[in-house]
């Protein structure tokens, strides 16, 4: 079995290492198969005790390769990350910890994401993580944690002060669960993070979970992505946020069946709220009603600088709504409006209101139906925009004609737009080729990265853009990414 590759003189303190992928290294201990298995682990191991920052996630060796590397993590004074997600320890395997993590103090995040220790193994390392004085980060994602479990780390956080971010997603914890960790979040003056995403919390955990909120003033982020919250959820969650004292700086209630209605007591949070900057919806269902809700909210929100509104079946009357706020509005720089029928009507209100205002630096139309003519309002834009970085516009049907239309305003001196990803749009040879003379024709272009892919290049289309790219190389020594 092969060592994995190392740096032949690792200098630099916080270097990153990541472990290369192997076999099960623990499956049947004979022979040579023994030796190459301790002697990978023994490298493993000196790994831990070299740098600062290990990845040892997928490696497969189980229990017994945890209770053989734990070792070199009791009084280590150098690894301050650890990894060891993905690698078949299940509640035995956690045990080795013990008596090993209560000594150190330098490692801040450990990884067990990925393994299935279940509520058994959670509550063993809870219980020898309540005299751990140095991990702020615990990473405990697909575990197979329930309710069980997650009452054994509301406990820990009634008695640690040290965890600062908790990730528990996609795990089975409901609302009994979500009833825990709310209690525990009264109690609880320093965790800064929840991460929750893909559990089972429902309207009755939103609830629970809104009450543990309004007494905790330490949590800045909230990640309840995909927990079927509902609109009587959020109503009770918003609620809570708004009764809090502590100042929430992002919320991530994506993909839990909120609709207009839900999303009217979301826009109320946002009017008020001085503290929010990042806030993801996507995937829910507000539709124009919700969006224009949402619009007329951020008119008195000056804090919020990025919005995901993906998904939410909007169309142009609730793209309208949301482009007019951003006429007055140079705070947001991130708005993500993609998998939304917005049309070229949308296309067209969004294009206006940006040609010549707002603040936006990335801008996510993927999956909007816009077609060669709302291309055609968008590359107007581009001649005139100074501050859009980051534009996707796959998957909308621009074909040639619109691919045209985007070629035309590369010619013009865009001095911010570094990264454009037309891919999914049908487009052929025609279309790479006015994009090809495009590249040619302005040597001050600032793209860097130009997404084809999943087009209908064939060798002559993807040639022509290949002799483009090495063109701007060749005049300014700039490098463009172009992936077919």
């Amino acid at each position: 079995m092969p060592k994995p590759s190392r740096p032949s003189k690792p200098t630099a303190e916080g270097m990153n290492w990541s472990v290369g992928a192997g076999t099960n290294l623990l499956s049947g201990f004979t022979g040579k198969l023994f030796r190459e298995s301790k002697q990978t682990l023994n490298e493993f191991a000196k790994e831990l005790r070299a740098f600062s920052s290990v990845d040892m996630s997928g490696r497969n060796f189980g229990d017994e390769g945890l209770f053989f590397l734990a070792e070199s993590l009791g009084y280590n004074q150098t690894a301050e990350e650890v990894s060891f997600a993905a690698n078949g320890i299940t509640a035995a395997g956690i045990k080795a910890f013990d008596g090993v993590l209560q000594s150190n103090i330098a490692l801040k995040t450990l990884n067990l994401s990925g393994n299935p220790i279940g509520d058994e193994g959670v509550k063993c390392l809870c219980d020898i993580l309540v005299d751990n004085a140095g991990v702020e980060r615990l990473q405990l994602s697909s575990v197979d944690l329930r309710d069980e479990g997650a009452r054994a780390i509301a406990e820990l956080l009634k008695n640690n002060s040290i965890l600062r971010v908790l990730e528990l997603n996609n795990n089975m914890i409901d609302y009994s669960g979500f009833t825990s960790l709310a209690e525990a979040l009264l109690e609880n003056s320093t965790i800064r993070s929840l991460h929750l995403n893909g559990n089972y919390g429902g309207a009755l955990g939103a609830n629970a979970l809104a009450k543990g909120l309004e007494g905790n003033k330490s949590l800045r982020e909230l990640h309840l992505h995909g927990n079927s919250i509902g609109d009587e959820g959020i109503r009770a969650l918003m609620s809570g946020l708004s009764s809090r004292k502590g100042k929430l700086a992002v919320l991530d209630i994506g993909n839990n069946s909120i609709s207009a209605k839900g999303a009217f007591h979301v826009a109320e949070y946002i009017k008020n709220c001085k503290s929010l900057l990042w806030i993801n919806l996507y995937m829910n269902d507000i539709g124009d009603e919700g969006a224009e809700k949402i619009a007329d909210a951020l008119k008195q929100n000056r804090t919020i600088t990025t919005i995901d509104l993906g998904g939410n079946n909007i169309h142009s009357k609730g793209a309208s709504a949301i482009a007019r706020v951003l006429k007055d509005n140079s705070v947001i720089t991130s708005l993500d409006l993609a998998y939304n029928p917005i049309g070229a009507d949308g296309a067209k209100a969004l294009s206006e209101v940006l040609k010549f205002h707002g603040n936006i630096n990335t801008l996510k139309l993927g999956w909007c139906q816009i077609g060669a003519s709302g291309a055609e309002f968008v590359a107007d834009m581009l001649r005139y925009n100074n501050t859009i970085s980051i534009l996707d516009l796959r998957a909308n049907g621009l074909r040639d004609e619109g691919a045209k239309c985007l070629a035309q305003s590369f010619k013009v001196v865009n001095e911010a737009l570094t990264s454009i990803d037309l891919a999914f749009n049908e487009i052929r040879d025609d279309g790479a080729f006015a994009i090809a003379q495009a590249l040619k024709a302005n040597e001050d272009v600032a793209v860097t990265s130009l997404n084809l892919a999943n087009n209908f290049l064939t060798k002559f289309g993807q040639s022509a853009l290949t002799d483009a790219k090495d063109l701007v190389y060749e005049m300014n020594e700039k490098e463009v990414n172009i992936f077919f």
